[in-house]
């Protein structure tokens, strides 16, 4: 049986299908968006309390270099073979560079769940992975444009190191590390011990978006949905092997698999409004949550799993 958590995300999803009225007011979908965040940053800034060193630094740059792959590897692929515009290839490639929370939640929950080892850094994947992956997309559309703006580029790098994604994370992550598992426990251990309660509700109200955003179903832009599907599996390999070359525990190499395959819908589309002006964010909402999100968390995780288990032993 799937986790209890990718449960609600399939009520929310059959909701929608069904063209229930259940409804999460857009207010609470944002209070558990930044819950989520601030937890996970939490979470990790926690787990790094006394175990941060110089011995991470190789790893988070191999992470960041996976994230600044994707996105140059992609972007050929969606313009001669999706047929998508420079400007909707560039967002997705960024989209699909940068990383998913809540892919991230879901394999955390996971491995958790399963006792698997998870090494303290995996919070700062989320970071070293959609920063490089936003950045490398939108030099690419410039210098297909052949706009190099100083100006511009340092408004892109504002917006997109002060996301509040990104300063959740990461404030988070700084906290939890300060303070450590006790010393601010009677904060800390509300928020984490309420993870899978948000995750829970969260996915419920994925649901509904993925639902939303597949009704009805563009057979039009069947490139777009075949790459959608078939994009992940694909990833999910390259964070394998990066994650084996390293040397990663079983969580974490289940972790970093998971966001490799995953694809943003909060901190990329924000940020790609603003970058890219001429692209169709509705496109890269439509591959990323409406297919890409639910394959992730409903088998593909599972597969990712079992996949490592079967090269690693």
């Amino acid at each position: 049986m799937p986790d209890i958590v990718v449960m609600f995300f399939l009520l929310g999803l059959l909701a929608g299908v069904v063209k229930s009225d259940l409804t999460i007011p857009k207010a609470a979908y944002d209070t558990l968006s930044l819950l989520l965040m601030l937890t996970i940053g939490l979470k990790g800034g926690m787990a790094l309390y006394g175990n941060l060193g110089w011995s991470l630094v190789p790893e988070l740059l191999a992470v960041a270099a996976l994230g600044a792959v994707i996105p140059l590897v992609l972007m050929p692929v969606l313009r001669r073979l999706v047929r998508l515009s420079a400007a909707d290839s560039a967002s997705l490639a960024a989209h699909y560079g940068s990383v998913s929370a809540g892919t991230f939640a879901v394999a955390l929950a996971f491995a958790e769940g399963r006792g698997l080892t998870i090494g303290a850094e995996v919070t700062l994947y989320l970071v070293m992975m959609e920063l490089p992956a936003i950045m490398v997309a939108i030099a690419l559309y410039r210098r297909y444009k052949g706009s190099d703006s100083a100006e511009a580029l340092q408004g892109i790098w504002h917006e997109t190191l002060t996301n509040r994604g990104v300063i959740l994370l990461a404030g988070g992550a700084v906290i939890g590390a300060m303070y450590g598992p006790m010393e601010g426990a009677n904060v800390t251990d509300l928020l984490t011990g309420a993870f899978h309660a948000v995750l829970a509700l969260f996915l419920l109200q994925m649901g509904l978006t993925a639902a939303e955003t597949l009704r009805p179903i563009p057979w039009y832009h069947w490139r777009l949905l075949t790459f959608a599907l078939v994009a992940p599996p694909l990833l999910a390999l390259t964070g394998l092997a990066v994650g084996l070359a390293l040397g990663l525990p079983a969580g974490s190499l289940l972790i970093l698999t998971a966001l490799a395959a995953s694809a943003s819908y909060i901190a990329a589309p924000a940020a790609m409004r603003t970058a890219i002006p001429d692209a169709n964010i509705g496109l890269a909402m439509l591959a990323a949550l409406g297919l890409t999100f639910p394959l992730n968390v409903i088998i593909g995780i599972p597969l990712y799993h079992q996949l490592a288990l079967w090269l690693a032993g």
